[in-house]
């Protein structure tokens, strides 16, 4: 099965992609396009889907650079290879030939580029990164090696969609505490548990940075177990692991 990418309009001039799960090499709960090192997936099946992914770019396997992801609002600058992954949730540079990539399975990932300045940038936002400040601190990361807020484009691939992802009380009074304006990104739901959007917040988030152009691609994680992996998704069916979807961009 042939890899099946998405892209965003208004990334155009870059190679990018947000990656599905097809065209992958691991099976079983894993099956297709599994690029999480993290996941208890066959080491040898996680570096051939990686490779797929790199080559799908233009790019050797080691030109694909992530990091350790901990839910965190760091973002590292990126000059070269990597082959230790720093602690971070986002990547930006403006060295041509290395493609940016961040891990998800719900949380939101965020592409974004300045074409004018030849700066990209790549983030994974989850609830808590995106409170405590991913967005920001990548659109930050890129005005410091020559991006302008303005000129920067951004897309929010894949992710878990409001009406697939209820939350508690304690959930929502986290958020009213730390940006109480986000409780507009909150509705529905049965009794003291509302839905989530975590795609309309990021989005909110890129605008209030002065990104010029931000969109969702609109596809939701949950829904479709046929081209995305989901976190949820796999607590719900009792899975012991899941997945992890990569997106990647490279000038």
């Amino acid at each position: 099965m042939t890899l099946q990418i998405i892209t965003a309009p208004d990334l155009e001039g870059t190679v990018h992609g947000f990656f599905t799960r097809r065209g992958g090499a691991s099976s079983g709960i894993f099956a297709g396009l599994n690029c999480g090192a993290g996941s208890s997936d066959l080491a040898e099946a996680v570096a051939i889907n990686r490779a797929r992914a790199a080559a799908a770019l233009g790019l050797a396997p080691e030109a694909l650079v992530t990091v350790h992801q901990v839910h965190s609002a760091r973002a590292v600058t990126v000059t070269g290879p990597m082959p230790l992954r720093p602690e971070a949730d986002a990547l930006v540079s403006a060295v041509p030939g290395i493609a940016l990539a961040v891990m998800t399975a719900d949380c939101a990932p965020v592409l974004l580029a300045d074409p004018v300045a030849g700066v990209v940038g790549a983030a994974h936002a989850g609830w808590r990164g995106a409170l405590d400040g991913i967005i920001e601190a990548t659109v930050a990361g890129m005005v410091a090696i020559g991006a302008r807020p303005e000129r920067i484009a951004a897309a929010v691939g894949p992710t878990i969609s409001q009406a697939a992802y209820e939350v508690g009380p304690e959930f929502l009074d986290r958020f009213r505490d730390a940006d109480p304006d986000a409780l507009r990104h909150f509705a529905g739901g049965a009794g003291e548990r509302p839905h989530f959007d975590l795609p309309g917040y990021v989005l909110a988030r890129l605008r209030a940075a002065g990104v010029g152009a931000a969109r969702w691609t609109g596809h939701c994680t949950y829904r479709d177990p046929g081209l995305f992996f989901s976190y949820r998704r796999s607590v719900h069916a009792g899975e012991a692991d899941y997945g992890r979807l990569v997106s990647a961009i490279r000038l």
